[in-house]
């Protein structure tokens, strides 16, 4: 099956990427971000989406910082749209969100702490835009066929899945890349977050670590394996980045990176 959001196919012969920074940092940061994103990934005809939170509702640290919250994020994200005409994705965390986010992002996402809430499923759902859904670091494979049902019993037809690592002790993640195809089993297109499966969750203390070199090694892997889009974090002074700055690409190796996920991507298909 295909799901095609503002002109961006996924499940099609072309490989999109989500990508942009964790946490919307200010307008001109995201915008800035996007129209570079942009410009990379129309050099090489690559479907692009662009993805940013407004807030950050699970760091670790109660004083960490969360975003510009809804009100203004949304309007940043509304500029971010008009500047590049770039469809955006961003993340809700309760159902009063959804309206509001609905009215301006093209793809509503919803956490992998949050994949299994009904409610929260329901009202991103009931928006009618393409709902993203990051398995849970907790939750097997196989068990998104019920995560599915509960979008398709509200009336949402437009679903990706989305594989970022699943729980290997404590403090680490490891990726199986058999999730993919047990995951498109479901009929939907299967996207791999290479930054957030290269997390450390909250391996640093108060904030969460990372291996920010295995992020081209676990997407090239989920490449070869067949996944149908990638999403990616990017920044251009990662260590500076306010949120997840272990694992967010930089923003000047990002098309080294695409030009060989490409390569494999043309391979993979002959």
């Amino acid at each position: 099956m295909t799901v095609v959001v503002n002109g961006v196919e996924f499940g099609g012969e072309a490989l999109p990427v989500i990508a942009g920074p964790c946490v919307i940092e200010s307008r001109d940061h995201a915008v800035k971000m996007a129209v570079e994103l942009k410009a990379i990934f129309s050099r090489h005809d690559v479907p692009f989406v662009f993805k940013s939170s407004f807030d950050k509702a699970n760091r670790t640290a109660g004083d960490s910082f969360r975003g510009p919250g809804l009100d203004e994020g949304l309007a940043i994200l509304s500029e971010v749209k008009r500047e590049t005409a770039v469809p955006v994705l961003t993340d809700i965390h309760t159902p009063e969100q959804a309206g509001p986010v609905g009215e301006v992002a093209d793809l509503i996402q919803i956490p992998a702490f949050l994949c299994r809430q009904t409610d929260l499923l329901v009202a991103a759902a009931r928006t009618g835009k393409c709902v993203n859904v990051k398995k849970g670091q907790f939750v097997a494979p196989g068990d998104v066929a019920a995560i599915v049902k509960k979008i398709e019993g509200a009336g949402g037809h437009q679903i990706l899945l989305t594989e970022r690592g699943a729980s290997f002790g404590y403090n680490n993640l490891v990726s199986d890349m058999r999730s993919i195809a047990i995951m498109g089993e479901t009929g939907y297109p299967v996207i791999f977050d290479a930054s957030h499966s290269a997390q450390r969750p909250s391996a640093d203390g108060i904030r969460s670590g990372g291996d920010r070199e295995m992020i081209p090694v676990l997407a090239r892997a989920a490449v070869a394996a067949g996944c149908e889009g990638l999403f990616m974090e990017v920044h251009d002074n990662v260590e500076e980045a306010k949120s997840d700055a272990a694992t967010q690409w930089p923003l000047d190796q990002t098309e080294s990176l695409l030009m060989s996920l490409m390569r494999i991507r043309e391979a993979v298909a002959t």
